[in-house]
C-alpha cells in the first residue's frame, strides 16, 4: 500500500496531539483542554495569521474620507464581531461550568463492564454544567426553577454524558408533550412577559390539565427549586437506565449525586432579594469557591434493581414523574467528583459544551423510558443547528480523551484534515480501516432485549398512578417545608389571572393532600370547587374514573420517605459558609480576629462591613480594612451575622439604619445570629430581644464561637418563620 494512503495510526487523530486533550491528572490539574490561548506577549495578526501594524483605524480615501471596502482587517474583525453569539440554547440557556476529576471508591464490575465504573486507580476527568432551565442567559440565578446538573465523563472508552437535574422527577411522561412543556412555561408569546418565572397563566393553565405533572410540582414549588448554591443540590440522571455486566447480565439503574456540603436552599424571599442585589449569585458562588480551594464534592450513588425485579414495584421504572424512595433500594455511593478547576473562557468551554442523553459507553444503556426516548433524538438536532452543524464533536470541550476514527467527513465547521482514499466502509483501498471492534474487544453492543409488540400510541396503565408519590413528597416534608410549598403554590397560581385555571389547580392540589388545597385555597381567596370533574387530565382523556383516583390517594405503603426532607440533610459542616461581621469605629478587634480565627479554621469565609469602606479603627487602636459597606452588602448574601462589642461601634451601627435592617433581614430569613453581650443595644433595636435557638449572646467568645459554629452548620432556624414575621 502506498505511503500516501496510508491512515492515521491508532491511537492518534490528525490535527489533535494527545498531550492538547484531556488527561487524567490530580487535583492540581492546570491545563485539560486542547487549543488553549494563554495570554502572552504575542504580536496580533488577523485569523489567518497576518500580522496587523494597526488595529484602531480603518483603511479611508483620506484622513476624512469613506472607508474602504478592501479593508479585510476590518472587515474580519467586524464579521467575527456580528458572529460572536450562537443561538442560546432552548432551555438550560443560563448555566455555569466547571472542570474536575471522579475517582470511584470499589469497582462494580458485578453490574456493568464501564471501565470509569471498574477501575479505582484512574481519575476521569470531568466537566459539569449547572443551569436554570426556563430563563434566558440574562436572567437571574435565583429564579424558582428546576436546576440542570449535567456531567460529562471524558472515560477511555469514550464520552460518557449524565444530562440530570436537582430533581429526580420530570413533568412529562412522554417527549412528545416536551415542546408543549416549555412553551407554556416559557413567557407568554404575546408580550415576552414574563421572564425566568412559571408563575403565570399559559404555565398552570397546561399544569392543571396534565396530573401527570402533579410529582415534579411538588418539587418545583419546594425549597428544592431556590437552592443556597449549585454545591448544595444534589442531582439525578432522571431516567431509570441500564447497566449491563461482562456476562451479558442487565440492571436497572437510578443515578445520584449527593453534595457532601449537604442539600440547602434560600428563602423565597431571600431569592428575590438577591436577584436585585446579586443575579449571578449562584455562579460567583461556584467560582470563588474554586478558585479559594474549597473544592465542590459530590458522591455518586447507584440504585440498582436486578432485571427479574421489574415489575414489583407499586410504580413503573420507565415511568420518569416517578422515583425508587430510598427506603425500598438504597442509594449505594461508589466514587467521588471534586471539582477543581475553573474554564479559562466561558464561551468557549461552558457556552458551546454539547451534553447529550445518548452519549454512552459500554455497559451503560438505554430503557423504554418514552421521555428517553425523544430527548435521544432532540439533543443532536439541538446541537447541530446551536453550534453550526455536525462537527460540534471537534470542539475542544466536547473531544474525547480517546482517538476519534470513523467515516464522518466534511460538514460546517469540521477542522481534523483526514488522510487517505477512503471514507466508506467495507473498503479494500484503506486496508479495511477504520475496523470494526468486537464486543469482547470493548466494541459497543446495544443491550438485546426482547421486543414483541405492535405500532400503538398509547400508554401502560402502569403509567396513569399520578398522584401518590406526589403525596409522599408531600407528606415527607417537614412542618416548615410544607408551609414553604403552600406559599409557594399561593404565590404562583396568585399571580394567575384566569380564575378557572386556579380552581382547576385546586382540583389537582385536593388530590394530592386535601389540607393541602384548602389551604392554598384559603390563600388565594377562593373556595375548592364542589363538583371535582373527572377525568381530570386534559392530554389523556381516558386517564382514570372518579373512584380510580379516590382508590389510589394515598394507596402507597411508603407513606414517607425521609429522603426527600431536606430536614435530614447534612449539617456538620460550615465550609465556605460566609459570615458577615458588622464593625464600625470603635469596634473589639480582639473579638474580631478571636472568631475569624475560630470560623476560618473550619473553611468559613468572613467580611467585615462597616457604614464605609476603608479602614476601621478598633477600641485597640490598631486597624481592619472593611471588606464591604451597608451600601453595596446585604444579610441575603450572607449565611450568617457576627456583632462583635465595642461600645463606639455599637453605637454608631445603632444609627446606621442599614446595620439595623442587616440584622432584622437576616433573623427574618432565619439565619444564625451571634453577638456579644456588649452588642445587646443593638439586638435590643431590631426584632430581635435577646439569645434564642440561633441568636447567640456570650461574653466567653471561645464559647460563643463554637454554639455560632454549630449554629452555622445548621444553615437555617425555619421555626422562625411562623410566630414572627419580621416586616424587614
Amino acid at each position: 500500500m502506498s505511503k500516501k494512503n496510508t491512515p492515521p495510526k491508532k491511537g492518534t487523530e490528525a490535527a489533535i496531539d494527545k498531550k492538547l486533550v484531556p488527561q487524567p491528572e490530580n487535583a492540581k490539574t492546570e491545563k485539560l483542554l486542547p487549543h488553549t490561548a494563554d495570554a502572552t506577549d504575542e504580536q496580533m495578526t488577523t485569523n489567518h495569521g497576518v500580522k496587523i501594524s494597526d488595529d484602531q483605524n480603518s483603511l479611508k480615501a483620506g484622513e476624512r474620507g469613506a472607508t474602504l471596502l478592501e479593508d479585510f482587517i476590518l472587515r474580519e474583525k467586524i464579521t467575527h464581531f456580528d458572529h460572536e453569539r450562537i443561538p442560546e440554547r432552548i432551555v438550560h440557556a443560563r448555566g455555569s461550568g466547571a472542570h474536575g476529576v471522579f475517582k470511584l471508591y470499589e469497582s462494580q464490575s458485578a453490574f456493568t463492564k464501564a471501565h470509569f465504573l471498574n477501575d479505582i486507580e484512574t481519575e476521569t476527568p470531568v466537566f459539569v454544567r449547572f443551569s436554570t432551565v426556563a430563563g434566558s442567559r440574562g436572567s437571574s440565578d435565583l429564579a424558582r426553577d428546576v436546576r440542570g446538573f449535567a456531567v460529562k465523563f471524558y472515560t477511555q472508552e469514550g464520552n460518557f454524558d449524565l444530562v440530570g437535574n436537582n430533581m429526580p422527577v420530570f413533568f412529562i411522561q412522554d417527549a412528545m408533550k416536551f415542546p408543549d412543556l416549555i412553551h407554556a412555561v416559557k413567557p407568554e408569546p404575546d408580550n415576552e412577559i414574563p421572564q425566568a418565572a412559571s408563575a403565570h397563566d399559559t404555565f398552570w393553565d397546561f399544569i392543571s390539565l396534565m396530573p401527570e405533572s402533579a410529582h415534579m410540582i411538588m418539587w418545583a414549588m419546594s425549597d428544592r427549586a431556590i437552592p443556597r448554591s449549585l454545591r448544595m443540590m444534589e442531582g439525578f440522571g432522571v431516567h431509570t437506565f441500564r447497566l449491563i455486566n461482562q456476562q451479558g447480565e442487565a440492571f436497572f439503574v437510578k443515578f445520584h449525586w449527593k453534595p457532601l456540603l449537604g442539600v440547602h436552599s434560600v428563602a423565597w424571599d431571600e431569592a428575590q432579594n438577591i436577584s436585585g442585589k446579586d443575579p449571578d449569585f449562584h455562579r460567583r458562588d461556584l467560582w470563588d469557591a474554586i478558585e479559594s480551594g474549597a473544592f465542590p464534592e459530590w458522591e455518586l450513588g447507584l440504585q440498582i434493581v436486578p432485571e427479574a425485579d421489574e415489575f414489583k414495584f407499586e410504580f413503573d421504572l420507565l415511568d420518569p414523574t416517578k422515583l425508587i424512595p430510598e427506603e425500598l433500594i438504597p442509594v449505594q455511593r461508589i466514587g467521588k467528583m471534586t471539582l477543581n478547576r475553573n474554564p479559562d473562557n466561558f464561551f468557549a468551554e461552558t457556552e458551546q459544551v454539547a451534553f447529550h442523553v445518548g452519549h454512552i459507553v459500554p455497559g451503560i444503556d438505554f430503557t423504554n423510558d418514552p421521555l428517553m426516548q425523544g430527548r435521544l433524538f432532540s439533543y443532536t438536532d439541538t446541537q447541530l443547528i446551536r453550534l453550526g452543524g455536525p462537527n460540534f464533536h471537534e470542539i475542544p470541550i466536547n473531544r474525547p480523551v480517546v482517538s476519534v476514527h470513523n467515516n464522518q467527513r466534511d460538514g460546517f465547521m469540521r477542522q481534523t484534515i483526514n488522510k487517505g482514499k477512503t471514507s466508506y466502509s467495507p473498503n479494500s483501498l484503506g486496508n479495511n480501516d477504520p475496523a470494526q471492534v468486537k464486543e469482547e474487544d470493548g466494541g459497543f453492543t446495544s443491550y438485546a432485549e426482547r421486543i414483541d409488540a405492535r405500532k400503538i400510541r398509547a400508554r401502560s396503565d402502569s403509567f396513569f398512578d399520578h398522584f401518590s408519590q406526589a403525596t409522599l413528597f408531600f407528606n415527607s416534608q417537614s412542618e416548615p417545608e410544607k408551609n414553604h410549598i403552600i406559599d409557594a403554590l399561593t404565590f404562583e397560581l396568585g399571580k394567575v389571572k384566569t380564575v378557572t385555571i386556579r380552581e382547576r389547580m385546586l382540583s389537582i392540589l385536593f388530590q394530592i393532600d386535601d389540607t393541602l388545597a384548602k389551604k392554598v385555597a384559603y390563600g388565594l381567596g377562593i373556595e375548592l370547587p364542589k363538583n371535582i370533574s373527572f377525568p381530570v387530565n386534559g392530554s389523556v382523556p381516558a386517564d382514570g374514573k372518579q373512584e380510580d383516583y379516590q382508590s389510589r390517594k394515598g394507596s402507597s405503603k411508603i407513606k414517607a420517605s425521609a429522603a426527600l426532607s431536606m430536614a435530614n440533610t447534612v449539617k456538620d459542616t460550615i465550609e465556605s459558609r460566609k459570615i458577615a461581621i458588622l464593625a464600625a469605629d470603635g469596634v473589639n478587634g480582639d473579638a474580631i480576629s478571636s472568631l475569624k480565627a475560630a470560623l476560618e479554621n473550619e473553611g468559613a469565609i468572613t467580611e467585615i462591613i462597616a457604614p464605609r469602606l476603608g479602614n476601621v479603627l478598633t477600641s485597640g487602636k490598631y486597624q481592619l480594612t472593611a471588606d464591604q459597606s451597608f451600601l453595596t452588602a446585604a444579610s441575603v448574601l450572607f449565611d450568617a451575622v457576627y456583632i462583635p462589642g465595642g461600645k463606639n461601634s455599637v453605637e454608631a451601627l445603632l444609627a446606621e439604619p442599614n446595620a439595623v435592617h442587616f440584622i432584622n433581614e437576616a433573623y427574618k430569613h432565619c439565619k444564625a445570629i451571634a453577638a456579644d453581650q456588649e452588642a445587646l443595644p443593638l439586638l435590643n433595636a431590631s426584632f430581635i430581644k435577646g439569645p434564642e435557638e440561633g441568636v447567640i449572646v456570650e461574653n466567653d467568645h471561645s464559647v460563643l464561637a463554637s454554639k455560632f459554629r454549630a449554629a452555622i452548620a445548621g444553615h437555617r432556624f425555619w421555626e422562625r418563620e411562623k410566630p414572627r414575621k419580621v416586616p424587614a
